[in-house]
């Protein structure tokens, strides 16, 4: 592990209906900082499936949004292509929740147990996971572990019932867990925590992104 470890965050655009929710990516980011880590963020190359007006609520016919462009919002321009992902160089990778990571970076949006994951997204958190790196996942983004490791991997996406049944039915085991809770499966590396999955203050979400940091550091020996 470097002197200060390094992070590989995933984001899948910006704004919550239709990309990474901005609290919990930017809450990250400051997680990560504070606990003396630095960051990397990452972003797949690739159209969004649609365009949300976050004013109305309402997909905006005839709109297209790339996922790495939208990303750059939130990391401020400093932000690579996902397919250019070396685990090499991190120590631990992390998503952020928000729509995105169910409708770009995966599709259990719209397909549910049967969705299928985004490629770039799937090589890196395999790449991660081979080279026995630990990952973390923070509000939906759990439903794209499930679908990737199933195998009674433990996870939580908070306390939905409908989307744990989903969770479950890729494979993984859910456990339901309040703000701020984490739930790590230490064979395979892996912290996830519900944030905003439950209705919850920008605190809660704080706390929720802090814990999943520090369970991640833990988990690499830091």
């Amino acid at each position: 592990m470097t002197a200060k470890p390094n992070f590989a965050v995933i984001l899948s655009g910006c704004g919550v209906y239709d990309g990474a929710e901005i609290h919990e990516a930017v809450l990250t980011l400051l997680a990560i900082d504070r606990r003396g880590g630095t960051y990397q963020c990452f972003a797949p190359d690739r159209t969004q499936l649609h365009v949300v007006n976050h004013l109305t609520g309402q997909e905006e016919s005839g709109q297209s949004r790339n996922v790495l462009v939208e990303s750059a919002r939130i990391a401020r321009g400093s932000i690579k292509n996902l397919a250019d992902f070396d685990p090499a160089g991190f120590d631990a990778l992390i998503l952020p929740g928000g729509f995105g990571a169910a409708k770009n970076l995966c599709t259990f949006a719209t397909q549910g147990p049967d969705c299928s994951v985004d490629p770039a997204t799937e090589q890196a958190i395999k790449a991660m996971a081979q080279a026995a790196k630990p990952i973390g996942a923070l509000c939906i983004a759990p439903a794209l572990i499930a679908k990737i490791f199933g195998n009674g991997i433990d996870v939580t996406i908070g306390s939905d019932d409908g989307t744990a049944q989903a969770v479950e039915a890729m494979g993984a085991h859910h456990t339901k867990t309040s703000h701020g809770q984490v739930v790590v499966d230490k064979a395979r590396k892996v912290a996830t925590s519900p944030c905003y999955m439950l209705d919850a203050t920008i605190s809660q979400i704080a706390d929720g992104a802090d814990n999943t940091v520090k369970s991640l550091l833990e988990l690499m020996g830091g």
